[in-house]
């Protein structure tokens, strides 16, 4: 088996005459952690946006495992295997904790409609099943205490991580990480650079995260790319974009380098 999971082959897209993001070339090896940065409006987010079906790209192609995901919707891209936090959190917010999980757990179901719809004994089951395997995905967040609290009354850093638990409920091999430490106070984004390596070592996900906290960004990730103005301008480890001329001009300024 290949160790390429994911290949962004020339991507772009365009809305009226504005090309957002164009001529991208990217890849991501199975179980690599990799960054996204750039300043605001350098089209990550987009790119992201196209990664996950809610753009098509005008050019370009999208593969994972092998396989061309250019056009498919959103829903079918999380059956493929990817799943995605949002810059703006985007729970079910007058929902529990513990069914903004299930939500995310039920198209990996294996009871039927039917059995649903007259109360079969595989649809108590199947519910048992997903209850409990939510709740363990509670467990490794520190949000099982929180399971009966509707999501909106969390603090902050715990919706964030419950966003986070939502994604990989879904089962993800690829997951998407847009800004995961917004937000988030010095404390907390050391709570949450520990939990996105525990949950990579324990799911043996692949990730790729936007985040504009460099000290998250150069700690835990393996290989960067940078976007300005829609384009890639640098691809390397963090060493290496921390030296980066064109980086630095365009976004780390001097200050992060010293």
């Amino acid at each position: 088996m290949s160790d390429l999971l994911l290949k962004l082959d020339n991507i772009g897209i365009q809305f009226g005459g504005l090309k957002a993001v164009q001529n991208v070339d990217m890849y991501l090896n199975r179980g690599e952690l990799v960054g996204l940065i750039g300043p605001n409006g350098a089209g990550k987010t987009t790119t992201f946006n196209m990664l996950t079906g809610v753009y098509v790209p005008t050019e370009g192609d999208i593969t994972f495992k092998g396989q061309s995901i250019k056009g498919l919707k959103p829903y079918q891209v999380t059956k493929k295997g990817i799943s995605r936090t949002f810059q703006n959190i985007r729970l079910f917010k007058d929902v529990t904790v513990l069914d903004n999980v299930k939500i995310a757990n039920h198209h990996l179901a294996n009871h039927s409609i039917i059995s649903s719809i007259f109360r079969l004994p595989a649809h108590f089951k199947g519910e048992a099943k997903m209850e409990k395997e939510s709740i363990d995905f509670l467990k490794i967040f520190g949000l099982d205490v929180y399971k009966n609290e509707l999501a909106k009354n969390l603090p902050y850093g715990m919706q964030r991580r419950l966003e986070i638990a939502r994604a990989l409920a879904a089962g993800p091999e690829l997951l998407l990480l847009d800004e995961p430490a917004a937000g988030m106070n010095p404390q907390e984004t050391q709570d949450l650079m520990d939990l996105i390596a525990l949950i990579r070592e324990k799911f043996n996900l692949t990730i790729l995260l936007i985040e504009h906290d460099m000290n998250l960004v150069m700690g835990i990730c393996e290989r960067i790319y940078v976007l300005d103005h829609g384009q890639l301008i640098a691809e390397g480890t963090p060493e290496e974009i921390r030296n980066n001329p064109k980086v630095i001009e365009a976004y780390l300024g001097e200050e992060v380098v010293q």
